[in-house]
């Protein structure tokens, strides 16, 4: 796997096959200079012999995205047998096959977009599958975070190498499982959803960590997940702080250097760290397109 050395069982490849491409361009002064953008390319999702979506990405992990988003959609559950997923790299579809034909044709009446970068999409009554999700309470030690916080800023990434990209982390405690990119924070986090259901991997202990917004619909993705804490290093929209409220999950925002802010779940926090000792956040770790 790539970045394996950083103790991530899956990471970022910022030098993989197709994820970017050379542009050359101007900059301020006038000087040409050649630089490396991210790639974007639909995705079309289909569940059996049904067309969900059509997603725009950066083209990895095609199958954890389509299994992440069915997932999070609440077309897949937990009982659903998954007997394939086929990818066609040349029409850029991907096919999830389960036991049982499925039929959501009352959810994929109803779609809203999202306020997600890269159009997101919510199908069905999410607040009526919201209300059913009970996540559990689980403590959050804020020596955690800021160990989180420091190793993901600096881990090799496009977030770093390119910008215009979002990155989501799952974690458990102060370590990282699996780290996924996009151009659109609810595909990295879909990733994420896709590769948990495939291992198999719990998540009453884990964070989720992401470099974008705290929106309602990250908000909605991690309490599907059954994830008990998100963390971003980005701020919140109001409904999205309302949502954490209502189902219970750890809500931090505005994570840089030694700051945060709870939002949601408070009480959950375990205050043990000394910031004497954490260092603020390092200009690496800063966005590529936002550097001067």
């Amino acid at each position: 796997m790539p970045n394996s050395d950083a103790g991530y069982q899956v990471a970022p490849s910022p030098d993989g096959a197709g994820l970017t491409r050379a542009v050359t361009g101007v900059d301020h002064t006038g000087a040409r200079q050649e630089i490396r953008v991210v790639e974007e390319r639909p995705l079309t999702i289909f569940l059996n012999s049904r067309e969900i979506v059509t997603a725009m990405t950066i083209g990895d992990y095609p199958d954890y995205l389509a299994l992440g988003f069915l997932r999070n959609q609440a077309m897949l559950s937990d009982t659903d047998v998954v007997t394939g997923v086929d990818y066609d790299e040349e029409l850029d579809v991907v096919v999830v096959r389960t036991e049982v034909e499925t039929d959501h044709e009352e959810k994929l009446a109803k779609k809203t977009r999202t306020s997600g970068c890269a159009v997101g999409t919510v199908f069905g009554d999410m607040m009526e599958e919201l209300s059913e999700v009970t996540l559990p309470q689980m403590e959050l030690h804020a020596s955690d975070l800021y160990a989180l916080a420091a190793k993901i800023n600096t881990t090799d990434s496009l977030y770093l190498s390119a910008g215009a990209i979002h990155g989501t982390v799952l974690c458990q405690g102060a370590e990282t499982l699996a780290y996924m990119e996009d151009v659109g924070r609810h595909n990295a986090v879909d990733k994420i959803a896709g590769w948990m259901f495939a291992e198999g991997i719990g998540a009453v202990d884990k964070t989720l960590y992401t470099t974008g917004r705290l929106t309602s619909e990250m908000v909605m993705k991690c309490a599907m997940m059954g994830v008990p804490a998100l963390v971003s290093r980005s701020g919140f929209t109001a409904w999205g702080v309302e949502l954490a409220q209502q189902v219970g999950l750890t809500l931090i925002g505005r994570m840089r250097g030694q700051r945060f802010m709870c939002l949601s779940g408070e009480d959950r926090l375990v205050w043990d760290a000394d910031l004497s000792k954490v260092a603020n956040e390092p200009r690496k770790a800063g966005r590529k397109g936002a550097r001067s």
